[in-house]
């Protein structure tokens, strides 16, 4: 049986969809460690908002957090990305020969510029379709509505 769901994967993907998130790997990708105070220094959103971005990434395996004393280190994670990209280069590799074969066949094939021509040498002219009165949409009349404020009592 194929295996369609794969939690891990879902994890990696739903962590990189945040682009707070991609921010923060990315800057982890340039030093080898920082810690969380480091790594929030450039946002411009809280620490505690920080915080569950980091957890987000540290439940999806990208990044390992170290507590050294008072001092939380974070560095990040190789298993989880090289799942992602195995799974991407999949299809990259898919949509390559799909693109191959569709190439191959546009310039195999004879195509003609010119339009096709009736016997008697004139070209042939499509007509625009318009479509039937019935099927342009009705205006309704918009409803009268009271005053904004409180209805008077009767």
């Amino acid at each position: 049986m194929v295996k369609y769901h794969d939690e891990a994967l879902d994890r990696t993907f739903a962590a990189l969809s945040d682009p707070t998130r991609r921010a923060l790997l990315a800057r982890l990708g340039e030093q080898d460690s920082l810690s969380v105070t480091e790594l929030a220094a450039p946002f411009s959103i809280s620490l505690p908002a920080i915080m569950k971005h980091l957890d987000v990434l540290t439940d999806a395996g990208l990044i390992v957090r170290e507590k050294t004393g008072r001092t939380v280190a974070c560095r990040i994670t190789a298993q989880p990305m090289e799942q992602a990209m195995n799974w991407l280069n999949r299809y990259a590799q898919f949509w390559s020969e799909r693109f191959d074969r569709l190439a191959a066949f546009v310039e195999d094939e004879p195509w003609s510029t010119q339009p096709p021509t009736r016997p008697n040498g004139q070209a042939k002219v499509q007509a625009k379709v318009q479509a039937s009165p019935s099927r342009a949409g009705s205006a309704r009349a918009r409803k009268k509505s009271s005053p904004p404020g409180r209805k008077p009592r009767s």
